[in-house]
């Protein structure tokens, strides 16, 4: 999917393939795993609903229709930003 952030240079982000431990993310030109385990409200997502991502912002990613905001460092590092998620 693209987006363009106020008429300004169209930014990309496609998730490039899904496994049964997490999903790449395909980010300008880097390449990111978010597995899980770490993120496991995308572990029951449709995939339709898991591919369908935005870049509202730089270091900000949005799944509208599984209604999750993430920051791009929380998938680079996961391991500084702690999260609790009920299942």
């Amino acid at each position: 999917m693209t987006s363009a952030i106020l008429g300004n240079d169209i930014s990309e982000v496609e998730v490039t393939h899904v496994s049964r431990q997490g999903f790449w993310l395909l980010l300008g030109d880097e390449e990111l795993f978010v597995p899980f385990k770490d993120f496991p409200w995308f572990a029951e997502a449709p995939i339709g609903k898991l591919t369908r991502v935005e870049l509202p912002q730089p270091h900000h990613l949005y799944w509208p229709e599984l209604d999750v905001d993430l920051a791009v460092e929380s998938i680079r590092n996961p391991e500084e930003f702690p999260l609790v998620a009920r299942r």
